[in-house]
């Protein structure tokens, strides 16, 4: 989803509390899973062994849920939400975070995030402090798999 207004630093305030938008899809498979396992050293049976996942009462391998969350930034910037007025972000941190649902890779799960202004902080120079609510969706679950309250520190261009 397009956002219908570009998304501007020196207008992020009248924004507040508003929907700006939706990302497009991820696909991520079990090889995907299993990277991430890899390159987190939590390669565990419940992520990256499908036969043991067989046996849960999930019946399949799940996504790591930090997986999800570190898509974060994907979503963001592929929803057209990078302030056309800011560059160079930084990564602030997260708020509050929760894992609201297993989400059960099988033959690969789709997801995307559901994106919205919670708070934006004016700093010297025209940089902002921006928190943003995700509301992550796992296609076939019913509400969300994921909510996450990013911060991104923006430089003025």
């Amino acid at each position: 989803m397009t956002p219908t207004l570009p998304f501007l630093l020196a207008t992020a305030t009248q924004r507040l509390g508003q929907k700006l938008g939706i990302s497009p899809w991820v696909h991520i498979d079990q090889v995907q899973v299993n990277v991430f396992g890899e390159v987190t050293r939590w390669r565990t049976p419940g992520h990256c062994d499908p036969e043991h996942g067989k046996t849960t009462q999930y019946g399949g391998t799940l996504l790591h849920g930090f997986h999800a969350i570190s898509l974060i930034t994907h979503f963001y910037k592929n929803s057209g939400l990078w302030p056309e007025d800011g560059k160079d972000p930084l990564n602030y941190g997260l708020d509050k975070v929760r894992i609201l649902k297993p989400m059960v890779v099988g033959d690969g799960v789709r997801l995307r995030s559901h994106i919205s202004l919670l708070d934006a902080q004016p700093k010297s120079g025209g940089d902002m402090l921006l928190k943003t609510q995700h509301d992550i969706e796992a296609e076939g679950l019913e509400g969300f798999a994921v909510y996450a309250e990013y911060l991104t520190y923006w430089h003025a261009a």
